[in-house]
């Protein structure tokens, strides 16, 4: 696709990449209010119940950073598209789950399609939209979106349980998701970031193992207490490790991160008159 390409079909690519992004907006929400439906279709207790939506945050917040890399070296759109057909899977699969087990495991596969979908997009916006005015533009209605998904996700999901069961929840992201995917392949520009395309092993596992403590802590900190010896080791090992990632992009000739690009030169605050 050609620069002249691009551009006439900057802003049907923004709606395109808000579609995509809308999927996990709306699941962010929308199962919270299915919870009690599913206690009792699945006879779930509490736990099974907190990691059915834990599950999810888990391995989203732990491949974040790994397919945002993943993408910006083999390809956004590709990435995209991949994140959206497992996104599409596992919500095919939750809605068909016969017991709290197996909805956590497809829940956290959604979480594998929503980590490749969300920074795919946002990457995307900077290929889209090389003028920083209108990039500016096109990245708050991104975020704008975002935030208009996770605040329709109950309304929808009252209404839908309402008419219908609790599979509807899961189901709904098909129609979305089957939309987006083609319209994807077909408006936006497969970009790769201008660097190296060496994959970092190393800085993957690093990361993922850091944010997964991280996130692990945070979540379980109000339910066992912040010292809590599971929580404060979680914490330890969160820092240990990311620390350790940290140390290791700066030394990388081919860091997944450019961490040496959030140093900021501090300057003399001016001088009072």
């Amino acid at each position: 696709m050609d620069a002249a390409t691009i551009h006439r079909r900057r802003w049907i690519g923004l709606l395109v990449c808000c579609l995509s992004l809308l999927v996990i907006g709306l699941d962010n929400t929308i199962l919270n209010v299915a919870l009690r439906t599913l206690a009792d279709d699945l006879d779930a207790n509490t736990g099974q119940l907190q990691w059915i939506v834990d599950g999810y945050t888990l391995v989203f917040a732990g491949l974040l950073l790994t397919a945002g890399s993943l993408g910006d070296r083999y390809g956004r759109r590709s990435a995209l598209s991949a994140g959206l057909v497992v996104f599409c899977a596992g919500s095919v699969l939750s809605a068909f789950a016969t017991a709290p087990i197996h909805l956590i495991g497809t829940r956290s596969l959604m979480g594998v399609g929503g980590a490749l979908i969300m920074p795919s997009t946002l990457s995307l916006l900077t290929s889209l939209f090389p003028d920083p005015k209108e990039r500016a533009r096109a990245i708050g209605v991104w975020a704008g979106v975002s935030g208009i998904g996770i605040a329709v996700g109950p309304l929808l999901a009252g209404w839908l349980l309402e008419h219908y069961s609790w599979h509807s929840v899961f189901l709904v992201n098909i129609p979305v998701t089957l939309v987006a995917l083609p319209a994807g392949y077909f408006l936006l520009p497969n970009s790769r970031a201008e660097t190296s395309s060496k994959i970092d092993p190393v800085g993957a596992v690093l990361s993922i193992v850091g944010l997964v403590a991280l996130v692990f802590a945070i979540i379980e900190a109000p339910v066992k207490g912040w010292s809590d010896p599971t929580v404060a080791s979680a914490f330890v090992v969160a820092v240990m490790v990311l620390g350790t990632f940290v140390w290791w992009q700066l030394r990388s000739d081919h860091p997944m991160l450019d961490v040496a690009s959030f140093r900021t030169v501090a300057s003399p605050p001016p001088a009072w008159r």
